[in-house]
């Protein structure tokens, strides 16, 4: 059985913005969050072939980049290729998840009074709902005055001001930024370690350190921004699981390693001690009896938990093959290597720990295959491809503005997934000669410039 709070007619509209610092004695509900982030514009930043999963392509013509709608209905086609309808409870909300020791049982508690047993259970809740908010001076009386807004609220391009900043240089805040550029005079962009630099009405600077009175910002390497109207935070999300409590799990930073704790911690950027990122090595209950998918990030996500639950079903049907000390070992290891790279900054280590490099996740894939004692690697044109993801992208944003994007996925994808994977190699060599007519012709214009100066 699959529970989730997802109602099918909720589009993705969203409450207005909830201008204040949240609650956490009050705001434990969720209540007034939107049901999900996506705003209007929204594409996939990676291709779909590359993020689709092994064996079940998107449909013929989808866009290389597609939107939410196509991701809905890959993800609904899914669903009924495999008879999982039947199986899915939609607007289920899951308020308490507790371990009946004596009988070895886990009790489902839900919001509409609802309760059930299960054997088994797997957490997949996603961490793209709760708003990470920076810890930044000035920020509640922004929220007081009404210029400052989670991204979670962002839907679409809308006059908010002559002068609007932007915090944060993930996808969301690449995106946001884009748009908003042609909705006011000047958009500022702050990313982490980025040097000062203007182009037309776009500003980077740094890190933000402080939010002043009358507008103002100021930022890690000493610029100040004067007259802000308004600021759109791109902050990242929480990981939260509001339905698990102590003992089965304990809300901050886990102790430093070694030993493993023995209880699990959320430190909102990770839940730890997690092998594999999605067995629990604990004492309170079996670490294959509840389980997490979709923590990792900074990876092809659909991929990845289709790799996790290959090994989750694996551990389910023979949990005496988890074998806990290669586990706590690979973990302790996996700690050393973190702290090493943080200086021992328990905060640090927990921002680092679910991100992983191209090499790791595809090296994370083929492990828990291995696992699951199934004959599966990652294949090679996928690594490429992800590789080239930025390009990719940026060329199909060019082949869009021609006209021509159509004509490339037309009828592509009638095959196996080999079609697409063609496609993709024979798209990735038009890209780099893009790129490259584009540079050569931008350095012509350079070198007429100033043979005329």
């Amino acid at each position: 059985m699959v529970l989730s709070r997802c109602i099918p007619s909720s589009g993705i509209s969203s409450p207005y913005a909830n201008f204040r610092l949240p609650d956490p004695d009050t705001d434990t509900n969720e209540s007034q969050l939107p049901m999900t982030p996506l705003y209007d514009s929204l594409t996939t930043n990676l291709p779909h072939p590359v993020m689709c999963f092994q064996n079940f392509p998107f449909p013929p013509s989808t866009p290389i980049f597609p939107g939410a709608a196509h991701v809905q209905r890959y993800l609904e086609l899914y669903t009924t290729h495999f008879e999982l309808g039947s199986f899915i409870q939609l607007d289920k909300i899951v308020t308490s998840v507790v371990r009946d020791s004596l009988n070895l049982k886990w009790l489902v508690q839900l919001h509409s009074g609802e309760s059930y047993d299960f054997d088994l259970i797997v957490i997949a809740n996603g961490h793209h709902r709760i708003p990470r908010y920076p810890n930044i001076p000035g920020l509640e009386s922004w929220l007081t005055s009404k210029k400052v807004m989670h991204s979670v609220w962002y839907r679409h391009r809308k006059y908010l001001g002559n002068k609007v900043l932007v915090v944060g240089g993930g996808p969301s805040g690449n995106d946001i930024s884009a748009e908003m550029r042609g909705a006011c005079t000047t958009l500022i962009r702050s990313i982490s370690g980025a040097p000062c630099e203007d182009s037309g009405n776009l500003k980077i600077r740094g890190r933000l350190t402080t939010l002043g009175a009358d507008g103002q910002a100021f930022f890690e390497d000493g610029s100040v921004e004067s007259d802000i109207d308004y600021c759109i935070l791109a902050t990242g999300y929480q990981v939260s699981c509001p339905f698990l409590s102590p003992p089965l799990l304990l809300e901050g930073l886990p102790p430093r390693s070694p030993p493993l704790p023995e209880t699990l911690h959320n430190s909102t950027y990770h839940l730890f001690p997690l092998a594999r990122h999605v067995f629990p090595i604990q004492s309170h209950f079996p670490p294959s009896s509840l389980v997490f998918m979709g923590l990792p990030v900074r990876v092809a996500p659909l991929p990845i938990m289709e790799a996790q639950a290959a090994a989750i079903v694996h551990a389910f049907a023979y949990p005496e093959s988890f074998d806990v000390e290669r586990e706590t070992k690979d973990l302790l290891a996996r700690y050393e290597e973190r702290s090493t790279a943080a200086n021992g900054d328990a905060a640090a280590i927990a921002r680092s720990w679910s991100v992983f490099t191209e090499p790791e996740q595809w090296a994370y894939q083929d492990e828990l295959y291995e696992i699951a004692k199934q004959d599966i690697r990652v294949p090679q044109w996928r690594k490429d491809m992800y590789a080239a993801k930025v390009l990719l992208r940026n060329f199909w944003v060019h082949l869009e503005n021609t006209g021509e994007a159509d004509d490339w996925v037309k009828d592509v994808g009638v095959g196996e997934m080999d079609e697409w994977a063609a496609l993709m190699e024979k798209l990735l060599a038009a890209a780099w000669k893009w790129e490259l007519d584009t540079q050569s012709s931008s350095n012509q214009m350079e070198t007429q410039a100033t043979v005329s100066v």
